[in-house]
This record gives C-alpha cells, sequence and structure tokens, in this order.
C-alpha cells in the first residue's frame, strides 16, 4: 500500500513549487524593470556623452558610464536566465513527483518501490510506464520471485544473461531490487535497440529469448504468444 505519508508529501512539493514560482515571478519582473530602466540609462548616457562632446575637450569630458551600465545589465540577464533554470528544476523534480506517486496509486506499491521502477527506468532509457507493466507481469513487483527455470526477481532476469552485463553477478545478488531492475531494463534496452520499429517483438525475445524469436520468424511461424500484448496492455507508447 501506498505509504501514509506521501499525500502529505506531494502536497507540501506543490505548495512550496507555487511559492518558489512567485518568488522568482516577482524576482524576474523587479530584474526586467531594472534592466529596463538600464538601458534606457545607458541610451541617455550616450546620448548626452555624444551631444557633450561637441562642447568640450576629452580632457575635460567625464567618463563614459555606458560600459558600466551595459555590464550590469548583462549581470541582470545572466541572474534572471539562473533565476528561470531554478523553477525549471523545480517544475521537473515536481512533475517526477507526480508521477511516481501515480504510478504507486495505481500499482498498489509502496513509495520507494515506485521511485525505485521510475528512476532506474529513466536511467536505462525505458519508458516507465512500459517498466512498471514489464514488472507487473514478470513478477507482480515481488522482488523474491523464482520462476521453474531459474529467472530471477523484479525483472525475472536469468542469472546467465545478468552475466553478461555484470561478470561475476552472484544468483542472491539478483534478488537485490535495484540491481536487478538495472539489469532487466538494460536488457530490455538493447532488445528494443535491436528491433527498434517492433516493440512486439523485443517484448516476445525478452520473454522467449533471442535465438527462440529469431528461429520462429526464420521458419516462417509467429513468435507471439501473447506476452506482448499482456505487457502493453494499457500502455500507450510516447
Amino acid at each position: 500500500m501506498i505509504d501514509g505519508s506521501l499525500t502529505q508529501v506531494r502536497h507540501a512539493l506543490l505548495a512550496e513549487s507555487r511559492e518558489t514560482g512567485r518568488s522568482m515571478q516577482t524576482k524576474t519582473q523587479r530584474l526586467i524593470v531594472r534592466g529596463g530602466i538600464i538601458v534606457l540609462a545607458a541610451l541617455l548616457v550616450s546620448t548626452v556623452g555624444g551631444w557633450a562632446g561637441s562642447t568640450t575637450t576629452d580632457a575635460a569630458r567625464a567618463p563614459a558610464s555606458g560600459t558600466e551600465l551595459l555590464g550590469e545589465l548583462r549581470s541582470l540577464r545572466q541572474q534572471l536566465d539562473a533565476k528561470q533554470g531554478e523553477l525549471e528544476v523545480a517544475r521537473l523534480q515536481l512533475d517526477r513527483v507526480d508521477a511516481i506517486m501515480q504510478y504507486s496509486t495505481h500499482y498498489r506499491l509502496p513509495a520507494d518501490m515506485a521511485t525505485a521502477v521510475y528512476d532506474v527506468a529513466l536511467s536505462e532509457g525505458i519508458d516507465p510506464g512500459l517498466a512498471f507493466r514489464l514488472v507487473k507481469v514478470e513478477s507482480g513487483f515481488n522482488p523474491r520471485a523464482t520462476s521453474h527455470v531459474g529467472a530471477i526477481g523484479l525483472t525475472q532476469v536469468l542469472p546467465s544473461t545478468a552475466r553478461l552485463y555484470e561478470p561475476g553477478l552472484t544468483t542472491q545478488q539478483l534478488y537485490d531490487r535495484d540491481t536487478n531492475l538495472r539489469i532487466g531494463f538494460r536488457y530490455l534496452r538493447d532488445l528494443l535497440d535491436r528491433y527498434p520499429a517492433n516493440m512486439q517483438l523485443a517484448l516476445l525475445a525478452y520473454n522467449r529469448g533471442p535465438a527462440k524469436v529469431e528461429q520462429l520468424l526464420g521458419a516462417g511461424r509467429d513468435p507471439a504468444n501473447g506476452y506482448e500484448a499482456e505487457v502493453m496492455k494499457g500502455f500507450r507508447h510516447h
């Protein structure tokens, strides 16, 4: 079940994000106004300096401040860009929390499990929606799951397959949540790259093995067994 404090955390993050957004908007408006004033001042100084140049000598002329004002304007522009960057980071963090909470609610998962699947999937280049469906079908989110053929953990990886990615990996290590997710999703990523225009074949290769899929295709047979349809049920590829 979902952690009892997850909703409160999300509400707190939403409130903090809105407050941050209002604060940054106010600062941004001030910077824009100040920048506009400096530009006008710089233009005025430039104009007055040009007029004064016709009536005074270079020796008597006061040092021009237009360059300094433009320098300050550049500094203000940098500050504005930095604030906009901070706001974008805050927005991305909020989007992440919101997505994790939705997956946690949909699959009735603890927050830490939903967070692990989401973050590891993104780090391995897998759409989180596909990642959650894969784990749901393979193990029902049970990290101790073991199949009759010896596939292990959340993503039901065979030890022999896992060692192609991490030589020397022990069977016990495959029961570790993050290790299992990382290897399973990396294997899926390789299969998606192998069949770039056919996600169904990639999923079938994950389930039946690439050699078996190629053998069936070579014999003119359809390798589909229903697995690919089950994983893709409700998944919308973006």
